[in-house]
């Protein structure tokens, strides 16, 4: 008999929902929850002895085909003299409580899942449910109660019990079509050299529920070695769910890919979701929840139980094209149709901000500390690092709260006069034009921010229209990620005002080290397994990742032969600052032409800035440029997505050619022109691109990565330095020399490429920078302007007696 778990709060949420979805007040961020608890554990000790808080409690639900588990925690219960038992649910809320005009039914229903439990264990006659509002800033307190005898309670609960039948008699059967499927499913692949230690690296460190930092070089197959074993382990009931987090669409679509196989040519049995954002799913120009302007929105929550069960019936790939298709055929909104479908998907592959950012994250699985059986993968792990940074730092501009103030002062004078005193107590921080300063205390700054948060928190409430009433709920969510971001401040941050030309006055919270924060979220799962081409140095990752010692680290086998790749440095340029001038453009813009005459195909060209792109860009085109033998594609600062692919399909054209067919020159072909893409190292081009075969040939890297000097680098310098580490590299090389390696990393994708790289900078001859290369970088040829052109014939002579 199959036993299923689900939490209350979960039950109640889902099966009670009914009506529109509306985007109004209850749409901000969850201020409520920082402040929530301290406002819980004040209620509860103001109760007496007699007051147990944070109650636990369990009910099994045992029918023919399964037993339905349902647990919680009870906010409080209270045993009372002449009266039933009480069961007590805490609400702390912004709202003015005098608009509370009856508990709200989902509040009130989550508290009878508790008292109907309560009652069957006691065997209790009667019972007192309350639900317990207090306003957050005023800590007022407001009471709902009701009187309950055991055969209403036992009623209406029984009645929750039917409505989730259903779902729950899904849920016992899948699970052992899943288990089944999963127990007979082998390797899709005959696995590589260092693969199967690979997979089963995986599977270990999920088995001993810990961390592991992967190093895997393109070609090991790093997407399947880390699926496959998380998928085994749910088979042996390790684990209940697979995360698979990504940075970028075209890992999510790598991800699908490796299920559907699964799926396709081992019988798989696994229902996945994908997430994808709000603003690229909703069916309306200009994402709108208001159900007056969005017909999916009205009516939404009566209709989406029933498109829900339609898909789970008829589908395991929950993908954006299946979302979509049972979005417009049951007129519900697609966006929280993939949310929901998450509650019932084995897996789900989303991006990193629905586990790890304070504002976005699931709380339909991590909220109030949830954690779970969950499985974390999380590819191009190396992007999480500043992900992080930003998703756990916030910044307030002076010029918003002008611009705003501006705005609305003539509608709202009360509101536009808290914003004029916030903005006068910034003001006094105010540094000159292009300073920056480190800040001990904003204290002033917070109390009116938090002020001005409570102010229009209130009107929000009771405005459901008004004169700039978009204006004004996106300015709340502005200053109300400020102050929740504050609440987190510990001594992993650093606060800083600066006072720049381009975006004025500003006071950040900058998160310098998001590794407390970011091993906080990982904490939600069983096991993290974070994977990259580019996890190097991997103590540097592992530290600031969230990491710990006891946590695991493999380095994987490259299975790729180096000798198809030939790679240069460059011992007589550089792209230091000191350094830039004319003469120093015009000797790359003369190493770029010997490179790419040595043989003739595609190269990407990459570049630490585009105003360094353009000074060699024009040299180049001016003194070497053949339009005849060359085409060049410059990438713009803004791309659309049909830019990206024209650009990169002027590298794939022409390849229905067999290229073992052109090597041994069995056919003859036209010669083509060779392209040449100037692009930005760091940008769109330089990761999660494969351009396989003869698409390219060769990349060239100019200058060493490092970020551009700021303020806000010198102050991770800094605070880096403070903590016993290498400021320099933590803030500057490290970053850098990781922009370089996926630049290089586009070579080779394949068994069959072959290419070669060059790096234009003579500090990639110093030991701080080639300590730092891949284990599988061998025979670098150290050259120059001299000599380039033949180092690269020779290469290229060697690379095709290779082949």
């Amino acid at each position: 008999m199959k036993n299923i778990k689900i939490s209350v709060r979960t039950l109640v949420e889902f099966l009670l929902r009914s009506g529109d979805i509306d985007n109004r007040i209850h749409h901000a961020p969850d201020t409520a929850m920082l402040e929530g608890g301290r406002i819980h554990r004040k209620i509860q000790k103001s109760m007496g002895a007699e007051y147990q808080a944070e109650v636990p409690l369990s009910f099994s639900h045992i029918t023919e085909n399964y037993t339905l588990t349902i647990d919680g925690r009870a906010d409080g219960v209270m045993e009372r003299k002449d009266k039933p038992l009480l069961v007590d649910e805490i609400k702390g809320t912004y709202r003015d409580l005098k608009n509370i005009k009856e508990a709200d039914y989902v509040h009130l229903a989550q508290a009878r899942c508790y008292a109907a439990i309560i009652s069957r264990q006691k065997d209790l006659e009667q019972i007192s449910v309350r639900i317990t509002y207090c306003n957050i800033d005023t800590e007022e307190i407001k009471i709902f109660e009701e009187n309950l005898s055991r055969q209403e309670i036992d009623e209406w609960f029984d009645d929750l019990l039917n409505m989730y039948h259903r779902w729950a008699m899904y849920l016992s059967t899948w699970d052992d079509i899943r288990r089944d499927s999963i127990h007979s499913m082998e390797f899709p692949f005959t696995y590589r050299e260092g693969q199967k230690e690979l997979a089963a690296g995986v599977y270990r460190t999920i088995y001993h529920g810990k961390k592991l930092f992967m190093e895997a070089p393109t070609g090991t197959g790093k997407t399947i070695s880390t699926i496959f074993p998380a998928v085994k382990a749910i088979g042996e009931e390790k684990a209940e769910r697979i995360f698979y987090l990504t940075a970028k669409t075209i890992t999510r679509t790598v991800a699908e890919d490796t299920f559907e196989l699964l799926r396709n040519e081992q019988g798989l049995k696994f229902k996945t979701v994908t997430l994808t954002a709000k603003d690229k799913i909703c069916f309306l120009e200009k994402a709108d929840c208001n159900p007056v302007k969005c017909a999916y929105a009205e009516g939404h929550m009566d209709r989406i139980n029933d498109c829900i069960y339609d898909l789970l019936m008829h589908s395991d790939s929950f993908d954006r094209d299946a979302i979509i298709s049972y979005a417009n055929k049951h007129r519900v909104c697609p966006f929280e149709l993939s949310l929901d479908m998450s509650l019932f998907a084995d897996a789900i592959i989303c991006d990193y901000n629905y586990v790890f950012d304070p504002f976005i994250y699931l709380k339909r699985f991590f909220a109030g500390g949830n954690t779970g059986d969950n499985i974390f993968l999380i590819d191009e792990a190396h992007n999480l690092l500043d992900r992080g940074r930003s998703m756990y730092s916030a910044e307030l501009y002076l010029e918003m709260l002008l611009g705003f103030e501006s705005l609305i002062s003539g509608a709202h004078p009360r509101i536009a006069g808290i914003v004029r005193n916030l903005s006068d107590e910034m003001e006094k921080l105010m540094v000159s034009e292009g300073a920056c300063e480190v800040l001990e205390d904003i204290s002033p700054v917070l109390q009116r921010l938090n002020l001005l948060q409570s102010v229009i928190s209130k009107w929000l409430e009771e405005h459901a229209e008004g004169m700039y009433r978009d204006e004004i709920l996106e300015f709340y969510f502005e200053i109300t990620r400020f102050s929740n971001i504050y609440e987190l401040i510990n001594d992993k941050y650093v606060i800083y005002s600066e006072n720049s030309e381009e975006d004025g006055f500003k006071i950040k919270l900058l998160c310098a080290d998001p590794s407390d924060n970011l091993a906080n979220c990982m904490g939600r799962a069983k096991s993290t397994i974070l994977f990259s081409a580019t996890l190097l140095p991997i103590q540097y990752y592992k530290k600031l990742l969230g990491g710990k010692p006891e946590d695991f680290e493999i380095y994987a086998h490259s299975v790729f032969d180096s000798t198809k790749c030939g790679r240069l440095v460059a011992c007589d340029v550089t792209s230091k600052y000191t350094r830039r001038s004319e003469d120093e453009y015009r000797k790359i813009a003369s190493y770029i032409d010997s490179i790419v005459s040595g043989k003739n195909g595609n190269y990407l060209i990459f570049f630490p800035s585009r105003a360094f792109m353009d000074e060699v860009g024009y040299i180049y085109e001016q003194e070497y440029y053949d339009e005849n033998k060359v085409e060049i594609l410059v990438q713009n600062e803004t791309m659309s997505e049909e830019e990206r692919e024209e650009f990169l399909g002027r590298f794939t054209a022409g390849n229905d050619i067999d290229l073992q067919s052109l090597i041994n020159m069995d056919i003859e072909v036209e010669p083509s022109k060779s392209v040449l893409g100037f692009c930005v190292m760091g940008g769109i081009f330089s990761e999660g691109i494969d351009l396989k075969y003869d698409s390219l040939i060769g990349v060239i890297i100019v200058g060493t990565g490092i970020p551009l000097v700021c303020n806000e680098r010198e102050i991770i310098k800094d605070f880096f330095e403070y903590s016993g580490e290498d400021g320099f590299d933590y803030a500057y090389r490290y970053p850098g020399m990781n922009k370089v390696l996926q630049a290089a990393g586009r070579v080779i994708r394949s068994e069959k490429d072959f290419g070669i790289v060059a790096l234009l900078d003579e500090r990639f001859l110093q030991k701080s920078y080639y300590e730092m290369f891949p284990r599988e970088w061998k025979g670098i040829i150290r050259t120059s302007t001299g000599r380039v052109k033949n180092d690269v014939n020779a290469l290229w002579k060697r690379i095709e007696h290779e082949l």
